[in-house]
């Protein structure tokens, strides 16, 4: 495992522990030798997670795309950022480069990444490792949500058995470096 994707906010958050626990797991990536690839912004949660891995010396990807490279302020001081033409392209590069993913708190588009790398792991487009941060019980109501569709017979359990999930950054990526994927019969 080389480089962990984190899905994050462009936004802080209403407590302060969001920003707190993103320059942390940037700090983690880096002592564990992991680099990151992330969503290319100075700003918010991701700015966060960013300066962690550059201040502790470790290597930041930045992946923006051209129409959110002013609104979300690119980034000035990773290691690479590349600037491409749609989320797609974002996505697809974000998913080349990773080993491993991580929702850290955020929005909708944290989790329309997010939920499009557990799907692809879930078909068997890849064995890749799919965590949520799960900073101050943000996404514990989530997992409620998969209790909810597996109860209703649209999820297997095996599938929610796919997700790592931590509040710990010391915890989270022992777990991500640890993890062995179990492939699942779709039908």
């Amino acid at each position: 495992m080389k480089t962990i994707a984190v899905y994050c906010g462009s936004s802080t958050g209403h407590d302060s522990i969001y920003m707190q626990e993103a320059k942390k797991l940037g700090q983690t990536l880096v002592a564990n030798g992991l680099n990151l690839v992330y969503g290319g912004a100075a700003v918010g949660c991701m700015g966060a997670v960013a300066d962690g891995v550059i201040e502790a010396g470790g290597k930041a990807i930045g992946v923006i795309p051209k129409k959110l490279k002013d609104v979300e302020i690119a980034h000035q001081n990773l290691t690479d950022l590349h600037v491409v033409d749609t989320m797609h392209e974002r996505k697809a590069l974000m998913m080349d480069y990773a080993d491993a993913f991580i929702a850290f708190p955020g929005g909708s588009g944290t989790l329309e990444e997010w939920f499009e790398v557990f799907t692809w792991a879930q078909l068997g487009y890849h064995q890749k490792a799919c965590a949520l941060h799960n900073v101050n019980d943000y996404y514990t109501p989530m997992l409620s949500l998969f209790d909810h569709m597996i109860e209703q017979g649209f999820v297997k359990p095996a599938y929610k058995d796919l997700i790592v999930m931590e509040d710990d950054a010391d915890t989270l990526i022992n777990k991500l470096k640890n993890y062995e994927h179990q492939a699942i019969q779709k039908w």
